[in-house]
């Protein structure tokens, strides 16, 4: 549960960052999500570049709706500030808070069902205005709290668990955010940490990372598995040393089904 916290074993040999704090200072509570959700992998990614920024506690506010990626604000950082807002509203928090003070780390958590559904509005404004803040997308293409509707992320043909068939079109979030003019928006997959947490660690402005996930019973969606080949793509046409996720990223956020827009997106300042 997360009420029950974690215990606090620090070997005196654990890294330290230049606060002098471990890894396990920007845990939060156990998770009380399903084994193996990717929604974890992202959360664990985010302790990663919290910890390797240096990013002191009580300078970092979360902030989330309603659904499986909003219960994850819990499981991080638990000496930052927090507020879990009502479905799909979570950036008008945002912006109030970031109206009052400046000077705070904003992170905001969401999902395909609370930011695409009903707050698909909010999410357009929160990129028009530009609010300095982390906007992450935890995307697995069903509502996941009540049992696995088809979300608005949903590709065509896909299957439920009852067997019922999705004909509705997605919303293809990447090139949403570029139409309304994002600082920074990025395609990513839960389970690959050496590319999201240089992305989440990307300091331009509104800052939205799209962590797709592998629902539990299911393939990878195609938008993730687009994202996750053309990364192995961009790795393998790489040396190690020269290889840059922020830039393997950049070839992940085009989307598959539209050649001609993808070629006047390829020239887009995403850095």
């Amino acid at each position: 549960m997360t009420s029950i916290a974690k215990p606090k074993v620090a070997h005196p040999s654990l890294p330290r960052n230049e606060l002098g704090m471990t890894r396990r200072d920007y845990e939060g509570g156990m998770s009380t999500l399903c084994a193996g959700c990717g929604h974890d992998s992202t959360t664990a990614a985010i302790i990663e570049a919290a910890w390797g920024l240096s990013l002191r506690p009580e300078e970092l506010v979360k902030l989330s709706g309603i659904g499986c990626s909003s219960k994850t604000t819990a499981y991080f950082v638990g000496g930052a500030h927090g507020f879990n807002s009502v479905h799909g509203r979570m950036p008008s928090i945002a912006s109030g808070a970031n109206a009052a003070n400046r000077s705070l780390t904003y992170i905001g958590i969401s999902g395909d069902g609370d930011s695409l559904s009903i707050g698909l509005g909010q999410l357009a404004h929160a990129i028009r205005r530009n609010l300095n803040m982390l906007y992450i997308i935890e995307n697995n293409g069903v509502y996941g709290l009540t049992k696995g509707q088809f979300s608005a992320a949903a590709d065509v043909g896909s299957k439920s668990k009852k067997g019922a068939i999705n004909n509705d079109s997605p919303v293809d979030l990447v090139s949403l955010a570029l139409q309304l003019g994002a600082t920074f928006v990025a395609r990513s997959f839960s389970g690959d940490k050496a590319q999201l947490v240089p992305l989440m660690a990307h300091p331009v402005g509104l800052n939205l990372v799209i962590s797709g996930d592998v629902p539990m019973g299911a393939g990878l969606s195609s938008s993730a598995s687009l994202a996750l080949g053309l990364l192995r793509a961009a790795q393998q046409a790489s040396d190690a040393e020269a290889f840059d996720p922020i830039d393997a990223a950049v070839l992940a956020v085009l989307p598959p089904h539209n050649e001609a827009k993808n070629e006047a997106l390829r020239d887009y300042p995403l850095q």
